[in-house]
């Protein structure tokens, strides 16, 4: 696990941490969700990119089969606001196992079509999200997890399609409601060792 600061214009001096996750690290957060309802919020941030403020808009209406029909999009009605003329809307894409398990889990709790999934407040779903982290440090005895918030979901999202990945940016600032690139440039962070020496072996100068 790898921390970083990131300062703000409302906080130069008290920057938070951002926390860049592994997929082995990802994975115990989502084994450490105290429900299967937290866990699906969890990757719902992860592996869509939602924030937290988008999570409970989410309603089984928004997700939608692809026109090849084999693969899901999760439509989030209301993105971040960053022109003052109300967020905007995109559509996320959604794996096919995670669409199945929403599927699942709106069947089992009887969540009608145009019910949400998770109706909390963004409160509600950042401290389900803190409990999971405080979950793992109890099991790993890392302190670097008592600092992971909602906000890394998302971070490890990014960071996974663009560096590990490799993924089109365009493509991810799409289904990630990225504004432009100076957005999405943090999410970038700095390259791990693993990243460095498979770039070197990439080019053939290892």
């Amino acid at each position: 696990m790898r921390v970083e600061t990131e300062a703000t214009n409302d906080d130069v001096e008290n920057p938070r941490p951002k926390v860049f996750m592994t997929d082995e690290e990802y994975r115990l957060l989502r084994r450490s969700a105290e429900s299967n309802r937290d866990e699906l919020m969890i990757r719902l941030g992860g592996e869509v990119g939602l924030r937290s403020f988008e999570v409970p808009q989410e309603k089984p209406k928004h997700v939608r089969r692809s026109e090849d029909g084999e693969h899901y999009f999760l439509r989030v009605p209301r993105g971040k606001d960053t022109s003052g003329t109300g967020g905007k809307s995109r559509d996320g894409f959604l794996p096919r196992d995670l669409e199945t398990r929403l599927h699942r889990y709106a069947r089992d709790n009887e969540i009608g079509d145009d019910e949400a999934y998770f109706p909390y407040s963004p409160r509600w779903v950042q401290e389900r999200v803190k409990l999971a982290a405080e979950n793992a440090f109890e099991e790993s005895g890392d302190e670097d997890w008592l600092k992971v918030s909602s906000h890394d979901l998302r971070v490890y999202f990014g960071h996974t399609m663009l560096v590990e990945e490799r993924m089109n940016p365009e493509v991810v600032m799409d289904v990630g409601g990225w504004e432009d690139y100076q957005s999405i440039k943090p999410y970038l962070g700095k390259p791990s060792e693993d990243n460095i020496i498979s770039e070197f072996e990439r080019v053939g100068r290892a």
